[in-house]
């Protein structure tokens, strides 16, 4: 992934109501092998966030400035680095309103992926740690903490500019319900959300029922399409990309690849031609949950007939092939 811009800057402040302090960097900084690696290991934890949300920029205005200084960076009216600390400040500004926001590195990356270009925005923090030196020492080593990643958000900065009526090329990672505290960091980049990633993979899943339960299909291959539809979505998922539905349909049945395209297009789900999804609510809709007694059991539909089954006369589950490490478990419990 070629990047075009990068830049980081320091924001001290610590959870205790104290006014906030800027570190500013003046120069870009220069591409390197662990530039390279600190992206792609971002990438991959952003990606992996379930609690994401997805929409596009508030009007701008005093309140939300960040999309103007974003215009005005692709329109060659201010540098990167200008806009960087511009955008920096305003975010300081904002965190010194929220006694719980804790202070870090803000990361600016501007890089390509293919023919699309992305801005990413991330806070992190160090973590300390202990390594061996080339003397053999162990030694304190401190490095950035991408596993705590809870502040990132990513425009694709081609989608902005190419679709006026998008209202899902800005993802950013949510507070967990019932915290509010990253609601500064939202307000910083002047987003409000578009797409629900739970509504619309639940709404997905609907039509997808719908469209097997009309097409009364056998259950083998009932099974392959879950399958597929579960691969499909989690895949994308991991790579950061939202479900194309006419990509989809062509995964769900290569002989008549518009089939379930033209069937969401018909009946009319409100679904745009990309959405993002929400792995939980995928995953949790394609498997089999019950806990009760001290006994936990889940397994993935398609199982059902193949490794389980449920034999009602005797109200028992049969599993064949259970995993094999419960297999051990029970082994070293009979010694």
């Amino acid at each position: 992934m070629p990047i075009d811009n990068s830049i980081v800057h320091q924001i001290h402040k610590k959870p205790d109501g104290q006014p906030a302090s800027l570190t500013l960097r003046e120069q870009e900084l220069a591409n390197s092998e662990a530039l390279e690696q600190l992206l792609a290991g971002l990438i991959e934890t952003y990606n992996s966030k379930p609690n994401k949300a997805w929409g596009y920029f508030h009007e701008e205005s005093g309140a939300y400035p960040f999309s103007g200084w974003l215009q005005q960076l692709i329109d060659e009216e201010l540098d990167f680095v200008g806009f960087s600390k511009q955008a920096t400040e305003h975010l300081k500004t904002l965190m010194e309103g929220s006694n719980l926001a804790l202070g870090g590195h803000v990361l600016f990356i501007r890089y390509r992926q293919g023919m699309t270009a992305f801005l990413i925005i991330a806070l992190l923090h160090h973590t300390e740690g202990v390594t061996v030196t080339e003397e053999l020492e162990v030694a304190a080593a401190r490095h950035l903490d991408l596993s705590a990643l809870n502040m990132a958000a990513r425009i694709n900065l081609t989608e902005w500019k190419q679709n006026a009526s998008s209202k899902q090329y800005i993802s950013f990672i949510r507070g967990r319900s019932g915290k509010r505290v990253s609601d500064y960091f939202r307000d910083f980049i002047g987003c409000q959300e578009g797409a629900d990633p739970e509504a619309e993979t639940t709404t997905l899943l609907q039509a997808f029922q719908d469209y097997v339960g009309e097409a009364d299909l056998p259950a083998e291959e009932l099974k392959g399409k879950a399958k597929a539809m579960t691969s499909y979505v989690n895949s994308q998922s991991r790579q950061g990309e939202q479900v194309a539905l006419e990509e989809l349909s062509g995964v769900l049945d290569e002989e008549n690849p518009r089939a379930f395209y033209d069937y969401i297009r018909h009946k009319d789900y409100g679904l745009a031609p990309e959405i993002p999804a929400d792995k939980r609510t995928l995953n949790n809709f394609f498997k089999f949950y019950g806990k009760a007694d001290g006994l936990s059991i889940s397994f993935e539909a398609h199982l059902l007939g193949e490794r389980v089954e449920y034999d009602e006369g005797e109200d028992a589950l049969v599993i064949r092939h259970p995993p094999k490490g419960l297999i051990q478990q029970l082994r070293n419990r009979k010694r």
